[in-house]
């Protein structure tokens, strides 16, 4: 299940003119019940930040979501690093 596009995604956004640096991580897992969570993490840099789970019926459900969601983060000046 950790291919190239359903695998973990780390983003990050600084900006240091505004005192912003920010990550999003977004990986999808599966559940006991055959079925697949988008799990987000976000905050500043250097805390443990916020977390969110959202269950979906299917795999590829779970992939659209997550592509959607990193999609709009990119558009909103986050950018892809390599894991820590």
């Amino acid at each position: 299940m950790q291919n190239e596009e359903t695998g973990p995604v780390h983003l990050r956004r600084i900006d240091s003119s505004q005192n912003m640096r920010r990550f999003y991580t977004l990986s999808i897992q599966p559940t006991l019940f055959g079925g697949a969570s988008v799990i987000r993490n976000w905050g500043r840099i250097g805390t443990n930040g916020q977390s969110m789970m959202e269950t979906f019926d299917s795999d590829d459900d779970a992939a659209t979501e997550s592509m959607k969601l990193q999609r709009a983060k990119r558009r909103r000046g986050y950018y892809g690093c390599d894991p820590a």
